[in-house]
């Protein structure tokens, strides 16, 4: 990070650590305010103080111009911090809408957006041993979901095992990452 904030010291950089941060639960007023945004009624003040605390959430996704997701294959998917970030953010009328005559359509701005992805296996050189990476096809078809379809994927791995293949890998990626970064 260091790096990067000298390299672009002008960019207000906002970190989301979904490790540390609190995500709220996503059930009681929270999934009723969901119903009532659908069924087009009011919020009820416990429903409204719920949805709020998603629609920041939300808010703060929309207002990057660059957005940069690192995250662990976990597997053969995403962590369920990650998850629980998706489905609370993915809600319509916020990040998406429907319409009958045109489907479903994001409402989020297109920006670029990097994808790093580490795993254990070698989902890279297509060494993984029979073994499917659904976190990728995920990941891009949530974020084209809700607008964002700019989307570059880099993946590091194998993270474990025979050192010399890790350290190819880890090469790997980080020239990849070094290419992509002139654009980002």
């Amino acid at each position: 990070m260091a790096t990067f904030r000298a390299a672009r010291p002008a960019w207000d950089i906002d970190v989301l650590d979904l490790w540390r941060e609190r995500l709220p639960e996503f059930d009681g007023a929270a999934m009723e305010a969901k119903y009532a945004r659908m069924d087009r009624r009011a919020f009820s003040p416990a429903e409204r103080d719920a949805f709020a605390e998603i629609e920041r959430m939300a808010l703060r996704f929309s207002l990057a111009d660059r957005v940069l997701i690192s995250t662990p294959m976990w597997n053969f998917s995403i962590p369920y911090k990650l998850k629980h970030w998706i489905d609370l953010i993915v809600q319509p009328g916020l990040s998406f809408r429907f319409d009958p005559a045109d489907g479903y359509r994001g409402l989020f701005k297109d920006r670029p957006t990097l994808v790093v992805l580490a795993s254990g296996g070698d989902f890279v050189t297509g060494m993984n041993r029979g073994r499917v990476d659904m976190a990728t096809s995920y990941l891009r078809d949530v974020l084209r979901f809700i607008g964002v379809s700019n989307v570059r994927f880099v993946a590091i791995g194998p993270t474990i095992g025979p050192p010399d293949a890790v350290k190819i890998a880890r090469r790997a990626a980080e020239q990849r990452l070094v290419d992509l970064a002139a654009a980002f």
